[in-house]
């Protein structure tokens, strides 16, 4: 996890606003900073900031290699199989940074075919100064974010990896000027013109939830022929997780007790043992009061044999935190507020009392594996299919965001196995009807796929569904009902008239309040509300869905 920020069509080159908007990254990379500008393209400026995790110095950015001195590029997350693209294709590498395939891979196949071959949870911004062109690309699930800033008028564009690094460029720009989510996915072309301006050529989808692999799979193809569904899918889970363990910094799991969470967290600490890592493997749970989270992720810790942290919570945290999550989110989204609120205060633990910088995560797997509560209401396999797909088209804006934005905060690298490609692609690719919730049982493809691993004790592995912002919060009050007390106490609910979705309620009137104060008329941030499907409900709370099972 690092912090990419660049500016082209500045005809003023470097000023005050911009050296502002850069520093409100800093969090992405405490470690080291760089901002550059070519003499030869004095509109151009290319700022980075670094978390290091591989190569220490040597993969500092902008990065330039000997071969291509006139290409830059700044890039954010990990390239998985840059090993594999070394030995198939002879890169002459310089460092040992993952991130240099990127330029060896656009100079020998060309940007179409660099997105395509890569196995990557990145973002980057490559400019090619002999051909004066501007490559920008994220990642197929949109793992690692990107904001895109657009003066159509005056020739301009920003991009960064988060927004409030160009929102304030965007009140000097035009009324014409964007500022938007770069689509995961995609990949855009952009030229540099002879007045120092830019200009928009071309924009492409490469990847879509569903899709085909493109680069040679981490996992050879010979090797999953001779494995039935279930023994393929634990292989690939565990392949995810082993490819993500790529860090010189200590790594650690959050682990919440529930079935997502505990497998990563039981895949990682057996690879640990496996390569020999010279630490215990560090996991963190959080809860208020009698949370039920805590429960069951000291039972996993126990049986792991992890070194286990617990962090507790109270109203005056969720005080203190409140809007200060909303500013790092850079939404009004209410399941994507409630649920952030403990992860934030649990990514701030882990940054002061511990040494552990890359964390694991159990993110996506509601998504791909049909793992949310509703899911049991859909009307056919393929509806449940096709809201997976929908779903994961949208991770990037409420659960993808989430977990970037609260560990990003504290400055923390976030590694999501159940979003890799190879892993999705087989997922979704299994028969619809298997996917389905069986018996009451959300995601019992999964869970049978590793039910005789011996990872986990059937308590965990079969437990019911439990909503992250429900279950850390205490049985006897939820943590909405908490957040409403204390809105009540700072908020006068008044009729104001937004741009796009409506906030309601007392609550989401409150966020979206807070929201504006630091990205007013951002409203594309927030498409609409996440709510679930084929229920009716008035809360997006998995309390109010008939099928809730937890006490």
């Amino acid at each position: 996890m690092c912090g990419i920020w660049a500016v082209f069509g500045a005809v003023d080159g470097v000023n005050l606003t911009c050296i502002k908007c850069f520093a409100t990254i800093t969090h992405r990379g405490p470690d080291a900073w760089r901002v550059e500008q070519d003499a030869r393209e004095p509109g151009a400026l290319l700022g980075f900031r670094r978390l290091a995790i591989v190569d220490g110095l040597h993969g500092m950015q902008p990065m330039r290699l000997h071969r291509y001195p006139r290409t830059t590029l700044i890039c954010n997350g990990e390239i998985f199989n840059w090993k594999l693209l070394q030995n198939q294709y002879d890169f002459p590498y310089e460092t040992n940074c993952d991130v240099e395939a990127v330029i060896h891979s656009y100079h020998n196949f060309g940007i179409a075919e660099t997105v395509r071959k890569l196995d990557a949870e990145c973002v980057f911004c490559l400019v090619d100064g002999e051909q004066k062109k501007i490559y920008i690309a994220r990642d197929p699930y949109g793992v690692r974010p990107l904001f895109r800033l657009y003066d159509e008028e005056n020739g301009f564009l920003g991009v960064c990896s988060e927004a409030k690094g160009l929102i304030g460029l965007k009140q000097n720009a035009s009324e014409k000027a964007t500022l938007e989510p770069f689509p995961p996915g995609h990949f855009q072309i952009w030229s540099m013109l002879s007045d120092g301006k830019v200009k928009l050529d071309h924009t492409e989808q490469y990847f879509k939830p569903g899709m085909s692999l493109a680069f040679k799979p981490y996992v050879p193809e010979t090797d999953l022929l001779k494995m039935n569904v279930y023994e393929k899918t634990a292989h690939l889970l565990e392949a995810a997780c082993r490819k993500r363990l790529m860090s010189d910094r200590r790594v650690g799991c959050f682990l919440s007790g529930g079935l997502d969470s505990s497998l990563v967290t039981a895949l990682v600490v057996r690879l640990a043992k496996e390569h020999k890592l010279p630490y215990n493997i560090q996991t963190f749970a959080i809860g208020m009061g009698d949370s039920p989270d805590l429960v069951a992720a000291r039972i996993v810790a126990e049986h792991l044999g992890t070194e286990h942290h617990e962090v507790q919570f109270d109203e005056n945290d969720v005080r203190e935190a409140l809007d200060k999550v909303i500013y790092h989110l850079e939404t009004f989204d209410i399941t994507t507020i409630r649920a952030s609120i403990p992860m934030y205060l649990l990514s701030k633990y882990i940054k002061e009392k511990t040494d552990t910088t890359v964390v694991f995560s159990g993110e996506g797997a509601d998504e791909v594996a049909q793992g949310y509560i509703y899911f049991r209401d859909a009307p056919s396999a393929e509806a449940g299919h096709e809201e997976s797909l929908r779903l994961l088209s949208d991770i990037y804006l409420y659960d993808g965001l989430r977990a970037d934005r609260t560990t990003s905060a504290f400055s923390l690298e976030l590694r999501v196995p159940f979003l890799d490609i190879e892993f999705t692609h087989h997922y979704l690719g299994t028969d619809s009807k298997l996917r389905q919730p069986q018996d009451g049982v959300e995601k019992h493809l999964l869970r049978s796929s590793l039910a005789k691993s011996g990872l986990l004790p059937d308590s965990i592995l079969w437990r019911h569904k439990e909503a992250f912002s429900d279950g850390v919060a205490s049985v006897k009050k939820s943590l909405f009902t908490t957040i409403a007390e204390i809105i009540e106490d700072r908020y006068k609910d008044e009729p104001t008239k937004y741009k796009g979705v409506q906030p309601t309620t007392v609550e989401s009137k409150y966020y979206r309040h807070v929201f504006e104060k630091s990205f007013p008329g951002q409203d594309n941030f927030t498409p609409y509300y996440w709510m679930p499907k084929w229920v009716q409900v008035s809360d997006p709370s998995a309390r109010f869905i008939k099928h809730y099972a937890a006490k």
